[in-house]
């Protein structure tokens, strides 16, 4: 799908409240079907029993790619088929039922596929709610995410997908009309079929990690440039969420570059309702590279840092008041032991960014 633009937002957000009265600007009421008095709040969710809810937002003809989340458990298990939520684009339609236990879940578009053992009663010790997302692309393509997760810890998909079957009616729906169960939030945006990587539920974490970090990591790995593009794979271009040197150099095989969003911060907000900020960006970029005779290493990896700056300066920041690339700093690698063959260079970028502050209420 691509990371979400700067102008998309969840438009519809709840959390444990009262679907029909959101809190906020920007944020669109659920309309009911069922009965007022089968839900109510209980403690942090809101409590769906009795006969049953199911609250829906409006999908208009041109919204093809749609995404909903939310957290639920299971006080009684809903019955084997029941519907927990819904997403129909007009051309294709997908469903997350429950199968009768409160182990698993079943995604049904044209074919069903069930899910590994959930938690959903939270009968186990530390439980948490469980944190579902599902995503239904133009092409029917959907996509379930659980605790937000896209490949497990043995690098394997952790999400389940399917080819969405034929529309019925254009709809985003969550509820139960079967069972008795608690929503801790359901949030909703017809502005992209975004994954985990492509907007948070948090836009202060969509901003900070996903629009700076993860998308300076895509745009490197799309550049046409000499060695980003012959020397550099893929792989070794990514996010530096573990920047320990058995990740750096045992796990990635060098030459490989590590992006990581270090630093934010705000100077000022611009209005008394701090409605709008401006907002800078630290981004640390390392450069590694590795050979026996470190001339060659050092002279590889500045060739390297000076394209990955070059890409960066034409192709990032480049939307004047809203995002911009304001200034750079560099530290060059040196040897400083005999045995040392690994050099790392180190490249900073500050980005502001102008920040609407008011999608965020729930």
């Amino acid at each position: 799908m691509g990371i979400a633009e700067n102008s998309h937002y969840w438009t519809a957000r709840v959390a444990g409240t009262n679907p029909a009265s959101p809190l906020g600007e920007y944020n669109t009421a659920w309309t009911l079907s069922g009965s007022g008095s089968d839900g109510s709040v209980s403690g942090d969710a809101w409590r769906i029993s009795g006969s049953g809810q199911t609250w829906s937002q409006t999908v208009a003809n041109d919204d093809n790619d749609l995404t909903i989340m939310f957290a639920m458990k299971y006080i009684g298990n809903p019955d084997n088929n029941q519907v927990l939520a819904t997403l129909d684009n007009g051309s294709h339609r997908v469903q997350i039922k429950a199968d009768g236990t409160a182990a698993k879940l079943k995604l049904v578009g044209a074919t069903t596929v069930t899910t590994d053992d959930l938690d959903l009663g939270m009968a186990e010790a530390d439980a948490v709610p469980t944190l579902l997302r599902l995503t239904l692309a133009n092409d029917g393509t959907a996509k379930l995410y659980m605790r937000e997760i896209i490949e497990d810890d043995a690098a394997q998909q952790h999400y389940l997908e399917v080819t969405g079957s034929s529309s019925v009616s254009q709809t985003a729906s969550f509820g139960n009309t079967t069972g008795s169960v608690d929503w801790y939030v359901s949030y909703f945006t017809p502005h992209g079929a975004y994954s985990p990587d492509e907007m948070d539920m948090s836009d202060w974490t969509t901003n900070s990690l996903i629009r700076t970090g993860i998308h300076i990591v895509n745009v490197l790995k799309e550049s046409n440039r000499f060695y980003l593009k012959t020397h550099v794979t893929d792989a070794a271009i990514l996010y530096g969420y573990d920047l320990s040197s058995q990740a750096m150099i045992s796990r990635i095989q060098p030459p490989s570059v590590h992006v990581l969003t270090q630093k934010l911060e705000s100077p000022d907000f611009l209005t008394l309702g701090g409605r709008r900020t401006d907002q800078r960006y630290n981004v640390i970029i390392y450069v590694t590279t590795r050979g026996t005779d470190y001339k060659n290493a050092y002279r590889q990896g500045l060739s390297i840092m000076g394209e990955v700056f070059d890409e960066l300066y034409t192709k990032t920041g480049l939307e004047g008041g809203i995002d911009s690339l304001i200034g750079y700093d560099a530290t060059l690698d040196s040897k400083l032991d005999d045995d040392e063959i690994v050099c790392v260079h180190t490249l900073t970028l500050t980005y502001m960014k102008k920040i609407r502050m008011f999608l965020r209420e729930v």
